[in-house]
């Protein structure tokens, strides 16, 4: 059994990892609500880009490559978000897990699948696994930025619009609250304005046949469509860093509850252990005068 002196020491040791979890806590919930407030201001925008795009398709019959389905999809990349951190509970485990049955179930079915990471923890899991990713990025543990992004989406154009690609698929945790984040999987390009987290609907078109642009109806949706592209892949990796600021203030929380129930039950051990011992003290000495008399 241990000594008090070493249940002391544990109690101790317990409470400064209390603190640490309670701060990290505290961190991540400030973390996280500028996140949402980012999220909330961003999607009427994103869904209203898109919601324009499609209504000039839908009436003047416009088409572009970033529209156009290839037909036949041999080569695939495919981007993974996940944290550069741990101490985020499933956060990164979840992504992972899908990330790697995605690539198991589908490797056979096409001539390439490659692999890019906007994380440290997916580009080191999949590292282990043998796999290496045509490109990453680490240490984006700060906030997210729209240039950041745009420089991600630029990217990823380019290789599709170079026929390098025929699909690229992003897997990230879309937030939906603070304790609830889903692992999901949408087409990036081609770009569908009926999938999606913000899918939009053409059928419901709002401009009329007749309207006039200015300039060419091709040259708005261009332009439209890099804009929202670069919207979609900041909104995913605010959703992601969202979802990693929720998980991470969850987890602290438990462990910041779990530290408490071991510290209230080590304290009850000690004081017991501690009574037991001054028990045991007073009747020695209760003996040892019986004995002198």
């Amino acid at each position: 059994m241990a000594s008090l002196k070493e249940i002391r020491a544990r109690i101790d040791s317990t409470k400064n990892t209390q603190q640490i979890t309670k701060a990290m806590k505290l961190v991540s919930a400030a973390k996280l609500r500028r996140a949402q407030h980012n999220i909330v201001n961003m999607r009427p925008y994103a869904l209203g880009l898109k919601k324009v795009i499609a209504d000039i398709e839908a009436t003047q019959k416009v088409t572009h490559p970033l529209m156009e389905p290839k037909t036949e999809t041999k080569n695939v990349l495919l981007v993974v978000m996940t944290s550069d951190r741990g101490l985020c509970g499933a956060f990164n485990t979840n992504i992972i897990k899908f990330a790697e049955s995605y690539w198991k179930e589908n490797r056979d079915k096409v001539e390439k699948l490659d692999f890019f990471f906007i994380g440290k923890r997916g580009y080191d899991a999949f590292l282990k696994r043998g796999v290496k990713p045509v490109e990453s990025m680490t240490r984006l543990d700060k906030d997210i930025s729209y240039e950041l992004a745009s420089g991600v989406a630029e990217r990823l154009l380019k290789t599709y619009l170079e026929g390098e690609y025929d699909e690229i698929r992003l897997i990230y945790n879309e937030f939906k609250s603070a304790i609830s984040q889903t692992v999901t999987c949408e087409t990036l390009l081609p770009i569908d304005l009926t999938g999606g987290s913000l899918a939009t609907d053409s059928a419901t078109a709002t401009f009329s046949k007749d309207m006039i642009f200015e300039p060419s109806p091709a040259e708005i949706i261009e332009q439209l469509l890099v804009k929202s592209f670069n919207l979609q892949v900041y909104r995913s990796m605010s959703e992601s860093v969202a979802s990693e600021h929720g998980a991470r203030m969850t987890s602290m929380e438990n462990a910041s509850n779990n530290a408490k129930a071991m510290i209230d039950s080590l304290t009850l051990t000690y004081n017991k252990m501690r009574q037991e011992k001054i028990t045991t003290e007073l009747i020695e000495i209760v003996s040892g005068a019986e004995a002198l008399k």
